[in-house]
């Protein structure tokens, strides 16, 4: 068998702005160094480590592919465990699953935003196999839940590789933990996947679970990102954590933007404002989880109430925002009212009232598909 390197060569790790070598391999992350020193919390550093949307690349002509690696998964408490999985696309059609053999588990109990305990795991052996032996392009995408020391890939005696082709365009989203997807069970069901598959495109997904804040360290690492196309979807976050008033979104939102337009000052860029959420559409936040494992608001006192957030005051601030710099001269700058996406008809797909289920998140991302990539969407073919 031939042992491939996995930083250097013709494989690719595609989706990760930096490989952390701390561990026994590398570990993709989701921003690139410099950002570290700037994580605000544990919480965000996890989300960053965990590789939803990374996937490792290469042209072969084995008839198999073995992967070492090392998850390392976050479970949260009062919910079933789900190995992460592992999906291999050959020539951009999903053609098998493999789950982690032996993860490290974090276990959360989510009421106290708190580990409660830790399963040691190791590395251990990803296996594909009935590849065929013609060249084929081969992408093992990660687990959306874990973050992946990746130790050693291997291929067959004799086998040729070569760098995996590129599509021809490439999209750059940020967003939340509806972005994210830790909540799949497998890469290909997260919408980001769905959307970028049917639309040809390769995606670098910077969603961060809880972590959407319209961070200016994020905002400098999409300036400085080659992109094709940008999507930020943004809103739902400030109303989770009540991070930001009516008074500071609309400027946070104008600075996020000014900082991406200094390094893609004409790239076609989509904001995306919330899906349904039930609990903020009238009410601002914060949002805390329950015992039950779905999510509640909590009652703030009038005089917050009144300069808080609510998820139809942030859609409207989103389209003033857009409109304005339309006016301004920003003629690839867009909006997308995320109520397209998911609205109040399929709230039944929330299940813990503020996240989609598998369902639910297909229908996302076809949705996305068609209103962003389709025909006279901001990210059609020319």
């Amino acid at each position: 068998m031939q042992r491939l390197a996995l930083d250097q060569g013709p494989v690719e790790i595609r989706g990760a702005l930096d490989l952390d070598r701390a561990g026994e391999g590398v570990t993709p992350r989701r921003l690139p160094r410099w950002t570290r020193p700037q994580i605000p919390d544990l919480m965000m550093e996890a989300t960053v480590a965990m590789s939803s949307g990374v996937r490792v690349a290469l042209r072969t002509s084995s008839p198999w592919l073995e992967l070492d690696a090392h998850a390392t998964a976050v479970h949260l408490s009062g919910r079933p465990f789900v190995a992460p999985a592992f999906e291999l696309v050959v020539d951009g059609t999903v053609r098998s699953l493999a789950r982690a053999p032996d993860p490290s588990v974090i276990h959360i109990e989510p009421m106290r935003r708190d580990v409660v305990g830790f399963d040691a795991g190791g590395v251990a052996t990803v296996r594909f196999e009935g590849l065929g032996g013609g060249e084929k392009d081969c992408e093992i995408w990660l687990p959306t839940d874990a973050s992946v020391d990746l130790v050693e890939l291997r291929v067959a005696d004799g086998a040729t590789v070569t760098p995996a082709g590129h599509r021809s365009r490439t999209w750059l989203h940020y967003g939340s933990s509806i972005s994210h997807c830790l909540d799949v069970d497998r890469p290909s069901a997260s919408w980001p996947f769905i959307a970028a598959t049917a639309a040809g495109v390769e995606v670098t997904n910077l969603g961060f679970a809880g972590q959407c804040h319209l961070d200016a360290f994020v905002a400098r690492t999409i300036r400085d990102t080659p992109a094709d196309l940008i999507s930020l979807k943004v809103g739902i976050n400030l109303l989770n954590a009540a991070s930001m008033s009516a008074r500071t979104f609309g400027p946070a939102l104008d600075g996020f933007l000014d900082t991406v337009r200094e390094g893609h000052p004409t790239t076609p860029l989509l904001v995306v404002s919330p899906v349904w959420c039930p609990l903020v559409e009238d009410r601002p936040g914060p949002t805390v989880p329950r015992h039950d494992g779905t999510f509640a608001t909590v009652d703030v006192p009038e005089a917050i109430a009144l300069t808080a957030l609510t998820g139809r005051l942030v859609r409207e601030s989103i389209t003033a925002t857009v409109l304005r710099r339309q006016g301004a001269g920003d003629s690839n700058l867009y909006a997308l009212d995320g109520l397209g996406l998911f609205g109040r008809e399929d709230e039944a797909d929330l299940y813990d009232r503020l996240h989609p289920n598998p369902a639910g998140y297909r229908r996302i991302g076809e949705r996305f598909a068609a209103l962003a990539f389709g025909p006279g969407g901001p990210f059609g073919s020319s």
